[in-house]
């Protein structure tokens, strides 16, 4: 029979004998080396697969979070909206003469108790004139008074916004421009006060002398806000991000920022300031900027590292400012803002109601997609490993084998 083998005698030194010596044996290491790129292509395509799995579950947790934070936000700014809050209900504080919700007409009236103030004067103009008031040399300027210029759906949150501000500020005239600022008071050339002249002047005419100062806010002078607005949203509220966990959900007991909880009518939404700006992103950015809402004291102070701006809590708690707290009992204060005059309708409540239960399933839909992502996620993570710790392993394995293969050689050239 013919030998497969193809073989020559090589002499060993120290021996007279011929050894057979296969000359193929490299042939079989190159057959294992094909075998091996081939067994390592394979890891490699695995690991590229499962990594591919990974980053497809990541894009879809990511996304799905984004979702859910989106939805989180729809589902509070709708809760407030509705009075889902339970501000009217749970934490009203009542001290046994708690005061019913107030008209616009009734905060003219109670507006007008301050006889001494520039706000009372205003009115009592407006209310002697009427829609000849606007054309008043010194006041035709003039905006209106803060109190009158925003409602707010919640009484009890009316008191604690008008606290949070205090009297002089609910009692502030707002001017467009400063050239209207000007045109309410002239001095004489000592620095006294010329008391015929632009309001001073109007009070006196009207029987009722101004005493003491008076705040007048510019909007011209205002820095506006200078974000986006929300999306679809009737009373243009400011898109401002609400404070966030590390988990990404907004603290417990948050219900959303002051300036968006003010109701502004409609014909002072666009246009009020020179610069074209409404008066939410001017006005009442300015009084409150970002000034959260927390339902209880408590949920505030937990909250407390997200607050920078300020922060009230509906059972009386107030931050005006970071570091600066209002301790003691509660102060009212008279003038508030008032209701709106059309609150929302048995129908239109009904409506929310539906809309809000649609957006809680949505947001469940969401947590299962999530935690089924996740579960994926996870997998996908665990099986990369395992193989990677295969392709590691092959990686020595083979290494181990060359070296193996490469010192044989040697040990033969030393040998003969």
């Amino acid at each position: 029979m013919q030998n497969p083998y193809h073989t020559n005698p090589v002499s060993i030194q120290g021996s007279s004998a011929l050894v057979p010596v296969d000359l193929n044996e490299n042939g079989v290491d190159s057959h294992n080396d094909v075998k091996n790129d081939g067994y390592q292509q394979i890891l490699e395509a695995d690991l590229h697969s499962f990594g591919m799995k990974i980053k497809q579950h990541e894009d879809n947790v990511n996304n799905l979070n984004a979702q859910k934070s989106k939805m989180e936000d729809s589902i509070l700014q709708l809760q407030v909206t509705i009075g889902k809050s339970e501000s009217s209900g749970t934490f009203t504080i009542d001290n046994g003469d708690s005061p019913l919700s107030i008209s616009e007409e009734e905060v003219n009236k109670l507006i007008m108790q301050h006889e001494k103030s520039a706000a009372s004067i205003l009115c009592q103009i407006k209310t002697r004139y009427k829609a000849q008031a606007s054309h008043v040399s010194p006041i035709k300027d003039v905006v209106g008074i803060v109190a009158t210029l925003g409602q707010v759906e919640d009484d009890n949150l009316s008191r604690l916004f008008s606290e949070y501000l205090g009297l002089d500020t609910m009692l502030a005239l707002v001017c467009r421009t400063i050239e209207g600022v000007k045109a309410l008071e002239m001095h004489d050339k000592d620095g006294s006060v010329d008391k015929s002249f632009g309001l001073h002047g109007l009070g006196a005419s009207i029987g009722r002398a101004l005493d003491g100062r008076f705040q007048v806010i510019c909007l011209e002078s205002l820095r506006p806000y200078a974000g986006t607005f929300m999306a679809d949203d009737a009373q243009r509220k400011l898109d401002i991000l609400n404070p966030r966990l590390p988990n990404g959900a907004c603290p417990a007991g948050f219900l959303g920022f002051a300036v968006n909880m003010i109701n502004i009518d409609s014909s002072n939404l666009f246009c009020v300031a020179p610069n074209g700006c409404g008066l939410r992103e001017t006005l009442f950015y300015n009084l409150f900027s970002r000034t959260q809402v927390y339902k209880t004291r408590a949920d505030m102070a937990q909250a407390l590292p997200f607050i920078c701006d300020g922060a009230i809590s509906l059972d009386g708690g107030i931050i005006k400012s970071c570091g600066v707290y209002y301790l003691g009992n509660r102060e009212d204060v008279d003038v508030r803002f008032p209701r709106p005059a059309r609150s929302m309708g048995i129908d239109n409540s009904l409506k929310l109601e539906m809309q809000l239960k649609d957006l809680k399933s949505q947001k469940e839909n969401i947590l299962e997609d999530l935690k089924r992502e996740q579960t994926m996620l996870d997998v996908a993570k665990y099986n990369f490993q395992k193989k990677k710790n295969e392709y590691i392993r092959f990686l020595a394995e083979s290494s181990a084998n060359a070296t193996q293969v490469q010192t044989t050689p040697d040990r033969l050239r030393r040998r003969s």
